[in-house]
């Protein structure tokens, strides 16, 4: 059996990042739900030090955490689920990283008034659509604490001025110190590519992995038969 360049890749990328990664080791994951994304955030605590959590998704969190997180989008049934979660990271000794803080709109418009809150005063008349100033620079410590990052997802509603900041800050600053030979940073996923493309450094990241879905089930322990078969042979 053998496979072509692109998947050799892939597997190499993928692999360098959850079988033998250099360590400390950190996945950011965002997104708009974590139902989508609970098999691969459980897989993960087995994995890496850190899990930076982002997007629409961490709103679940904070709300277990006993926040209000007013109109924003969030999965109320997906409460005991975000619990264990965190129940699972202390046991493993995995950190789960949370916004600090967070922009804030009534709208979700291009361009509309927006403002920066702490997470424990979200209006109850608003949505968080981005992270805050405060989120950013932590987040930035953690990069440049670290020697390995895999990221899937963004941190935020990064299509629509000006909420994509966190996104693209945080990806600029990942793409620096990859270049500078300071972070191995292996990213994937369709929205997640989009974002790092927005951004423009996607030329700079250790590897974008284009295997879309394939990528996902990868990240959560699923075991991929064409991959399985070129191992065995």
């Amino acid at each position: 059996s053998f496979c072509g360049i692109l998947i050799d890749e892939e597997i190499n990328a993928l692999s360098s990042v959850l079988k033998l990664p250099v360590k400390p080791v950190a996945a950011l994951v965002g997104g708009a739900k974590i139902s989508t994304k609970i098999n691969i955030i459980e897989f993960l605590i087995t994995k890496m030090d850190f899990i930076i959590i982002g997007g629409a998704m961490a709103n679940t969190f904070i709300l277990a955490q006993g926040y209000n997180v007013g109109k924003s989008m969030v999965e109320r049934d997906a409460i005991v689920m975000a619990t264990k979660i965190l129940e699972k990271s202390k046991k493993l000794n995995c950190k789960l990283i949370f916004p600090q803080d967070l922009i804030v709109s009534k709208y979700f418009e291009e361009n509309s008034d927006h403002k920066i809150v702490d997470i424990a005063n979200i209006p109850s008349e608003m949505m968080d659509l981005d992270i805050g100033p405060k989120s950013i620079e932590n987040i930035k410590s953690i990069f440049k604490n670290i020697k390995t990052l895999l990221w899937n997802g963004p941190l935020g509603a990064f299509e629509i001025n000006p909420f994509g900041m966190g996104t693209f800050t945080l990806a600029k600053i990942a793409a620096d110190l990859t270049v500078k030979d300071e972070l191995i940073t292996v990213a994937g996923g369709g929205d997640t590519a989009s974002a790092l493309n927005k951004a423009g450094v996607a030329g700079d990241f250790t590897y974008i992995s284009s295997a879309g879905g394939a990528f996902l089930e990868w990240l959560e322990g699923t075991e991929l038969p064409a991959i399985s078969a070129l191992g065995n042979n």
